[in-house]
């Protein structure tokens, strides 16, 4: 049930310099940190009780998250929501998470579906609050690998309901692209073949890719987490990413763009989604394959959150426990292209082998992707207040792409 036609409304966009310097209080682990040398948390009050919807909801989303009709009228969980709650639902898509985090500080939304470059700067902001799990009945079948995890919650507690989630793959054109690649030296070699026709992903927290690559081949460094670099480790993996800048034909966010890429032939290898891959094999089959490459993945885990001051509260967890729903998670997974969050939800998706195509309840596979984290002064590996910030991350961006 994929669709192009909903992607047309992405923006490129150009990522604001937004700052998060001292913050944190994640480990590089499963679970968010218990690590007492953290910052404290903002203090904002958890909703106790959910009651009547009071009529209105506003959200930031990515576009294809809360689809009301007008892209396709086969494909609206909005209205049935409303209907169903008499919430009327008020979207702003937000085109990177640098522009949603800086919408959220705005006071104007209810609630977000942030990935995890973003969770953890809207938690320390005071900009969401604390999520009561027990007010939001479908969390309880969550796949409970995305629970509790280190960019949506802290010290044990929930800042959010997981939605979906994907893993940044290796693609290549099977027919230009020899022998198949199967690691990311693949396009960090300076001396390319494919020079001037490598993509990669344009944002900040790419620079994550660079760090893990690393991780893998130059163990002297001592990364352990791709997202706590110390200026050491952050240093080699910007060295890493202004070589491979010479070998980079395009940068994309929008992945419209790097579909039409791979499609004319200007691209021919780089990173990657899976829906990115279904789309080009969709119109010329066989053209291209994605994999996993030797050293892992990062990948991304997009959850629901609340605003701290939210206007309307008691919609915005009716829309929480609607949008992680069996029939409608599977509507959602299905339009964007991700792994649905419910595990309920793979027996209602239209396409039977869509949940084993996105490795929606493989534990396995999951845990084995670096997913999106933000990073802090407080290194997510537990060494103390010895890390790189988002901030520095992005000044670091700027500077790769020159």
């Amino acid at each position: 049930m994929q669709r192009r036609r909903w992607m047309a409304m992405l923006a490129t966009g150009t990522a604001a310099l937004l700052v998060i310097s001292g913050c944190g209080g994640s480990s590089s682990g499963g679970g968010g940190s218990s690590n007492s040398a953290a910052p404290p948390l903002p203090d904002v009050a958890m909703q106790q009780s959910v009651g009547q919807g009071e009529g209105e909801l506003d959200l930031i989303n990515w576009a294809g998250y809360a689809e009301d009709g007008s892209n396709d009228k086969s494909v609206d969980w909005v209205h049935p929501f409303e209907k169903a709650t008499g919430c009327t639902v008020h979207d702003k898509i937000g085109n990177t998470s640098d522009e949603m985090v800086q919408l959220m500080k705005t006071g104007q939304y209810d609630g977000v579906s942030a990935s995890g470059d973003a969770t953890l700067r809207l938690i320390y902001g005071g900009d969401v609050a604390p999520v009561n799990t027990s007010l939001v009945p479908n969390y309880a079948t969550i796949q409970p690998f995305l629970k509790d995890r280190a960019w949506n919650s802290v010290n044990g507690q929930m800042y959010g309901i997981p939605h979906g989630w994907g893993a940044n793959l290796l693609m290549w054109n099977t027919k230009s692209v020899h022998p198949a690649p199967t690691s990311w030296g693949a396009v960090f070699n300076p001396n390319s073949p494919y020079k001037g026709k490598v993509t990669a992903y344009d944002s900040p927290i790419y620079i994550a890719d660079a760090s893990l690559y690393l991780m893998k081949h130059v163990p002297s460094l001592g990364i352990t987490n791709p997202y706590a670099l110390d200026s050491k480790q952050l240093a080699a993996s910007v060295d890493l990413l202004k070589e491979q800048r010479k070998t980079v034909g395009e940068y994309w966010n929008d992945y419209t763009k790097e579909v039409q890429a791979f499609e004319s032939g200007d691209s021919t290898i780089g990173t990657t989604w899976q829906v990115i891959a279904n789309l080009v094999n969709s119109d010329k089959k066989g053209l291209v394959k994605a994999i996993e490459p030797s050293e892992g993945s990062t990948g991304w885990s997009d959850t629901w959150m609340i605003a701290a001051h939210a206007k309307h509260p008691n919609c915005m967890y009716k829309w929480m426990n609607w949008i992680t729903s069996p029939t409608v998670n599977a509507q959602v997974a299905e339009w964007f292209g991700e792994a649905p969050a419910q595990s309920l939800a793979c027996d209602h998706t239209s396409d039977k082998n869509f949940c084993a195509d996105y490795h929606a309840a493989d534990k396995a596979y999951s845990d084995s992707l670096y997913y999106w984290t933000t990073p802090t002064t407080h290194c997510l590996d537990g060494r103390g207040n010895v890390c790189t910030d988002y901030s520095d991350w992005t000044q670091a961006w700027t500077d790769i792409k020159g």
